[in-house]
């Protein structure tokens, strides 16, 4: 039965939805290995320079931004979206566990490296299996609901971490990730394999246009010649460019400080992050039903005068309230890039190959922040930092502003002219 017909009955069993919530969870603490704490251990318990720092950070970031194009369209291409994920979620885990054991500089690049590749495969593979069980028409929600779930995981997972780093060690950290790993693979397996429309998983279209050929496959030309993906792509590797290295140099000056472990300041940051972007995503996937751009807009807005904040105190505390913002721009970009990407590709056949595509640009933006923002940091101070990345984001929100036009609107027209 083509993805068309299949489409306008699909009604994935609750065990694969569930699962599907699970997964999010779990891989909320594995995709991206330790994250910002990485950053504090390398500062706080060994001792490295902000410029190592920036380059371990990067070494991950560069890795993920060549692996993300191929692994789009891998994900296009490969039925065993599941299997993947788990290989993906095992390669994080021994990456972190090997960070531990071995903190010397080549062994950290090279884990880092290993993390960014698994990376890569995370969201486009959960954003076409999500696709591909609840088709284009339920995809607002359901993606609203994913990124819920996953900013529970996040918060699940700080609030694990900082009392490990606080009470146990901070490498604990490190195995709390393998850990996850095994119950992202858990859930992975439980979704249904038999539920997923490939097709539709890949970007076809669905029941909305059902004169449109489901299998059709856009050529990689006519995705390039599309200024709207040209200018989002823009926006969105500034967006990343001012973002990425905001946290972890948080998570820098919070180590140089007294009081609490530096861990628990991080954990705190990212719990009161979490704690803005559950309700932030939910929200956002209800009211994008009519829109895009105006909600999309709000999380451009909040960056520069995040980046400003951070330049006005070094009490930890006023440092940790900041991240309201972070919560605030996070929940809307974690839906919405999504969203919009399925936008602009329905029809085409090519929505995890853009995924990747775009995720490539946003990896370039995000390794180019923690490498430019290292060396400004080690150089000028936090501040000038800060005050670089805010300026980026101002950039960031005139392009997308000026440039991105809404996308809602224009899906029936994208899968005419494919």
């Amino acid at each position: 039965m083509p993805a068309v017909e299949q489409s306008e009955n699909r009604k994935p069993s609750r065990t694969s939805l569930r699962s599907l919530d699970a997964l999010n969870v779990f891989l909320a603490d594995v995709r991206d290995g330790v994250g910002p704490y990485l950053s504090v251990y390398l500062k706080s318990s060994q001792s490295w320079e902000p410029a190592q720092i920036g380059l371990v950070l990067s070494a991950s970031t560069i890795a993920t931004v060549l692996a993300q194009t191929p692994v789009g369209a891998l994900v296009d291409n490969l039925r065993q979206k599941r299997l993947l994920i788990m290989i993906a979620a095992i390669a994080v885990s021994i990456g972190c566990i090997a960070i531990v054991l071995f903190p010397t500089l080549p062994v950290v690049v090279a884990s880092q490296v290993l993390i960014g590749i698994a990376a890569a495969i995370f969201p486009p593979a959960i954003a076409a299996i999500t696709l591909g069980l609840v088709g284009h028409k339920r995809l607002d929600r359901r993606i609203g609901r994913n990124e819920t779930f996953n900013h529970a995981g996040n918060l699940l997972a700080a609030t694990l971490a900082g009392l490990i780093g606080q009470f146990v060690t901070a490498k604990g950290i490190f195995f709390l990730v393998a850990a996850m790993a095994i119950g992202s693979s858990l859930s992975a397996l439980r979704i249904r394999g038999r539920e997923i429309d490939h097709e539709l998983a890949r970007g076809a279209a669905d029941d909305e246009e059902p004169s449109a050929p489901g299998h059709h496959l856009a050529g990689l030309q006519q995705l390039f010649r599309d200024a709207r993906i040209r200018y989002f792509a823009i926006a969105v590797v500034l967006f990343h460019f001012a973002n990425a290295a905001m946290l972890p140099l948080v998570g820098q000056r919070l180590a140089e400080g007294k009081g609490l472990d530096p861990t628990v300041y991080m954990s705190a940051c990212i719990i009161v992050a979490q704690l803005v972007m559950i309700p932030a995503s939910s929200l956002t996937g209800r009211l994008t039903e009519t829109g895009r751009k105006p909600i999309f807009l709000l999380a451009f807005a909040v960056l520069p005068i995040r980046g400003i904040l951070y330049t006005l105190s070094n009490n930890p505390y006023f440092l940790v309230s900041v991240q309201i913002l972070d919560g605030v721009a996070g929940g809307i970009f974690g839906v919405l890039s999504i969203l919009m990407i399925a936008d602009l590709t329905r029809g085409t056949g090519r929505f995890n190959l853009t995924q990747g595509m775009l995720n490539t640009a946003v990896g370039i933006g995000a390794g180019l922040s923690n490498l430019l923002a290292g060396v400004v940091v080690q150089r000028a101070g936090y501040n000038a930092g800060f005050l670089m990345l805010a300026a980026i984001a101002a950039v960031a929100l005139a392009v997308f502003w000026l440039c991105v036009p809404e996308t809602k609107s224009s899906q029936r027209q994208a899968v005419a002219q494919s």
